[in-house]
C-alpha cells in the first residue's frame, strides 16, 4: 500500500492578502519539483507583472524558507514572522523556490532558527556557485529556462535525506491540514510526543515554534473566511480557531493582517466587485468600513 503524502500542500492563494486584487495585477504560477528534490522542495513559484503604477501586495507568510530570484539579486530568506510587503513596479518576473518546512534545514547545515525573520544573499549561503546560479537565472528567457539551472544546482548540492527534517516536515503538515489542532497540546497529543520535544524540533528544523505555526494556518484560514463572500459568525470562528473570546481574534486578526475582519471581508468583496480596486491603504482609512462589534454574528 502506498504511503500517504504528508508534507504540507500548497497552492490557491492561501497567504495573499486580498487575492482577487492580486491576480488582477500579477501572474502567479507554481510548478512541482524534479522528483529526486521533493523531499527537500514543496514547489517552484513564478511571478510576472506588467504595471502602470506602482502596486503593493501584503502576504501572510508560510513557515518556510524561500530561494528567490529577483531582477536585482537572489537570496534567501528564513521564516518571516510579520506581514511580508512587496511593492512592484513596472514590467518584471521573479522565481521562486519554496521549501517544506524543515526542508532547508540539511542544505544550511545549521539551525533555522539563525536564519528566521533574515534575508541573506545566495552567495553567502551557496558561496561563487550561488552567484553563477543567480546569472544563469537572470539570462534564462523564460520560466521553463529560469527552472533547469535551479534544478540542477539544487541537484548537485543536495545533501543527504534527513530523516528528522523530514519527520518534522509531516508534524508541519498536521498543523496545516487539521483546523481543530489550535494549541501546542493538541498537536503534541495527535502526535504522541510532549511539547517540548515539538519546540526543540520546531526551532531546529522550521525555525519558529509550534505555537506561531499553528497560529499562521488559522490566521490563514480566518482570512480564508472572512473574504469568502459568506456571512461569518464570528464569535463561533473566534472559538473554532482557539481563541478565548471575540476580541482576541479580532486583535490578532487586525495585528496580521492589517485591519479587523469585517473591513477585511468588504475590501475582498469590492476588489471581486470591481467596485474601486480598494487596496488596503484605501480601507484602512475609510471611517465606514467599521470594526466588526463584538455580538453572537455580525455581519456586513
Amino acid at each position: 500500500m502506498k504511503k500517504r503524502d504528508m508534507r504540507p500542500q500548497y497552492g490557491g492563494t492561501r497567504g495573499i492578502i486580498n487575492p482577487a486584487n492580486a491576480v488582477a495585477r500579477f501572474h502567479i504560477d507554481r510548478r512541482p519539483p524534479a522528483d529526486d528534490l521533493t523531499p527537500f522542495v514543496a514547489h517552484y513559484w513564478h511571478v510576472e507583472w506588467d504595471l502602470r503604477e506602482p502596486y503593493e501586495q501584503c502576504v501572510l507568510p508560510h513557515p518556510a524558507v524561500n530561494m528567490t530570484f529577483l531582477p536585482d539579486g537572489a537570496n534567501v530568506r528564513g521564516v518571516i514572522r510579520e506581514p511580508f510587503h512587496q511593492v512592484l513596479t513596472g514590467r518584471g518576473r521573479v522565481l521562486g523556490v519554496m521549501f517544506h518546512p524543515g526542508g532547508f534545514r540539511p542544505f544550511l547545515g545549521a539551525p533555522l532558527f539563525t536564519i528566521t525573520d533574515r534575508t541573506l544573499e545566495l552567495a553567502d549561503v551557496f558561496g561563487p556557485a550561488g552567484l553563477q546560479l543567480a546569472q544563469a537565472v537572470s539570462n534564462a528567457p523564460d520560466e521553463a529556462a529560469m527552472i533547469a539551472p535551479v534544478d540542477e544546482f539544487l541537484r548537485a548540492t543536495r545533501p543527504e535525506r534527513d530523516a528528522t527534517a523530514e519527520e518534522v516536515t509531516e508534524m508541519v503538515a498536521l498543523a496545516a491540514g487539521d483546523s481543530s489542532i489550535v494549541r501546542v497540546g493538541d498537536l503534541a497529543d495527535h502526535l504522541g510526543v510532549s511539547a517540548r520535544r515539538l519546540q526543540r524540533l520546531f526551532a531546529e528544523y522550521v525555525g519558529v515554534g509550534p505555537k506561531w505555526v499553528i497560529r499562521r494556518y488559522r490566521m490563514h484560514e480566518a482570512a480564508e473566511r472572512a473574504g469568502s463572500g459568506l456571512t461569518v459568525d464570528w464569535t463561533a470562528l473566534a472559538v473554532e480557531l482557539g481563541y478565548s473570546d471575540q476580541a482576541h481574534f479580532i486583535r490578532d486578526f487586525t495585528n496580521t493582517v492589517g485591519m479587523p475582519p469585517l473591513r477585511y471581508a468588504r475590501l475582498v468583496r469590492d476588489s471581486e466587485t470591481g467596485s474601486g480596486g480598494r487596496t488596503l491603504a484605501d480601507v484602512d482609512g475609510d471611517p465606514g468600513a467599521g470594526t466588526p462589534p463584538v455580538s453572537t454574528n455580525a455581519k456586513d
